[in-house]
């Protein structure tokens, strides 16, 4: 295949999206100075759709799919997804070709008095999109009123300042890369919070036959988030779970080749909690993902999960 000197970056319009584009394009025109790089923004259903709360749109890939059609038609030739977005099935002819050096993936409380979690007044509203914040946060504040909070990054973060929200729960990384880590009251710890799968790293599709890109992209692989994230994604499609399934994980690597994995499932009203961990050799990744979530299943995971996604389809709108 004849080399490209124009590659096209597909990305989401967000502001947040393009800021992790951006650096990717950043990266990439450093190393390849005779290439010249561009950014294609793509809507998604996902940013199409914002009146509805997620878990009741009913879709895979809500923020993936669009971009990954573009990449199969050739209209892009590499996509930049938050790694937590990504669906645990890609579609054939597409790969995961890098994954990037995971910023923190916890999770992230802004309050209106800067307060922490167990400090918000009785009763206090918490705005959250997410099913498993929403969840973890109600099994140790089980008296807050969450309320469905849809919108990019800083969207949500007018919503706080203008609303009548007394805080919200985003991703760490997230205020990270938009220069807002400032604006955190508390960043919740793993014992109370388990964050997204991927969370806190960023994911490089591509067509798996494209060998210029797969060489040029290895520049921002970084295997120890790479190994660790395959293992959250796989202990993911064990459980069957998606973006708006209330399932958290973290997985690191525990010097010096060792891999440790926590994992939870809760109960909608988070009166119910699955927590569990596992730990060997990095290389059994995929063997620790699967093993964890068998784990969780047969501690009563898989009744859970059944409930909720019985409740779910029932919820969807077309």
């Amino acid at each position: 295949m004849e080399n490209r000197n124009k590659i096209v970056i597909g990305s989401r319009g967000s502001k947040l999206a393009l800021i992790q584009a951006n650096w990717v394009k950043s990266e990439l025109e450093k190393a390849n100075k005779e290439i010249e790089f561009t950014i294609e923004i793509i809507k998604t259903t996902g940013d199409n759709i914002t009146d509805v709360p997620l878990s009741k749109i009913g879709s895979i890939g809500l923020f993936t799919k669009e971009l990954e059609d573009a990449l199969l038609d050739k209209k892009v030739d590499l996509v930049v997804h938050s790694a937590k977005d990504m669906a645990t099935d890609i579609p054939d002819g597409l790969e995961i070709g890098a994954v990037t050096k995971r910023e923190d993936p916890r999770d992230a409380l802004i309050s209106k008095d800067n307060i922490s979690l167990k400090d918000l007044p009785q009763n206090a509203k918490l705005g959250t999109s997410s099913l498993r914040r929403k969840s973890q946060v109600l099994a140790c504040r089980p008296d807050l009123k969450i309320v469905d909070l849809r919108g990019n990054l800083d969207t949500r973060l007018n919503k706080l300042e203008t609303g009548d929200l007394d805080a919200i729960l985003v991703a760490m990384a997230g205020l990270t890369r938009l220069g807002c880590a400032d604006k955190a009251s508390e960043v919740i710890p793993y014992d109370v919070m388990l964050p997204a799968v991927g969370q806190g790293a960023l994911c490089i599709e591509v067509r798996g036959n494209d060998e210029q890109i797969n060489k040029i992209i290895q520049i921002l692989q970084h295997f120890d988030t790479r190994f660790a994230v395959m293992a959250e994604r796989t202990l993911l499609k064990r459980l069957q779970g998606g973006c708006q399934i209330p399932i958290g994980a973290h997985a690191e690597i525990i010097f010096p080749v060792n891999l440790k994995m926590e994992a939870v499932v809760c109960s909608l009203d988070g009166t119910t909690v699955i927590r569990d961990s596992v730990e060997g050799k990095v290389d059994d990744f995929a063997t620790m993902g699967n093993e964890l979530a068998e784990k969780l299943l047969g501690r009563g995971g898989r009744q859970i999960l059944e409930d909720i996604r019985t409740k779910l389809a029932g919820e969807q709108v077309n």
